[in-house]
């Protein structure tokens, strides 16, 4: 299995990039948004990877953090749901956006992609629904560093890590140490989820304290 490819980008293509690894090329395909995040050819770049093994075909499939490439897995386990079109929805959303679409069963966030019809969307957010707060609970996860290649006896300087396109400033550390309060005071995971995403829609700069107290007052019985 090939975790990680790290070396010198050759040229993007629309829907991949094809990176020199000391002298082998890996042609990663990627979604429109990590594309953009890279730098340009001769550059360096490193990218979490997921290998995709069928009977006539191999592809590798490239993410900028741990937390995007765990999406990528888990959307592809929704019957429907297969390489391009997860892509596709981390492509509109962000790992961040899947995390709080799926943690509302806000469906009609999910269709929004290219290629998602309404029944796949809401087929995803119902499976996944539990599963969410356990990739919630990775924050925002490692990002690849290419760090310094050594490629034809030619040290290639660091190329700045790609910036996740739906940044929200301290959000997904918060919504992370936030969910595992909650789930330690006893919530079900599925409703902490929510309303820790909720809470973080409505206040994308708050704080964990500020996250926690929001939730609950969200899961606060009414009456």
């Amino acid at each position: 299995m090939i975790g990680r490819i790290a070396g010198r980008i050759e040229y993007k293509g629309e829907d991949h990039v094809l990176i020199d690894v000391r002298g082998v090329g890996y042609i990663v395909y990627c979604s429109d948004r990590v594309l953009a995040s890279l730098p340009r050819p001769g550059e360096a770049a490193a990218l979490y990877t997921d290998l995709l093994v069928r009977e006539d075909l191999l592809q590798l499939y490239g993410f900028p953090t741990l937390v995007e490439k765990e999406w990528f897995r888990l959307l592809m386990t929704v019957q429907g749901v297969g390489a391009k079109a997860s892509l596709a929805i981390l492509g509109t959303l962000g790992p961040d956006g899947v995390s709080r679409a799926i943690a509302l069963g806000d469906a009609n966030a999910i269709k929004a992609a290219r290629g998602i019809g309404p029944k796949t969307g809401l087929r995803v957010v119902n499976e996944l629904k539990d599963k969410a707060p356990m990739v919630m609970a990775m924050g925002a996860g490692t990002i690849a560093s290419a760090g310094p290649e050594v490629i034809d006896d030619a040290t290639i300087p660091s190329a700045p890590a790609p910036a996740p396109a739906q940044a929200a400033p301290s959000s997904a550390p918060a919504q992370s140490e936030a969910l595992s309060a909650l789930s330690n005071l006893g919530y079900a995971p599925g409703e902490a989820a929510a309303a820790v995403a909720q809470a973080a829609g409505e206040a994308p700069t708050a704080t964990t304290a500020e996250l926690i107290r929001a939730a609950l007052r969200l899961l606060a019985p009414k009456g």
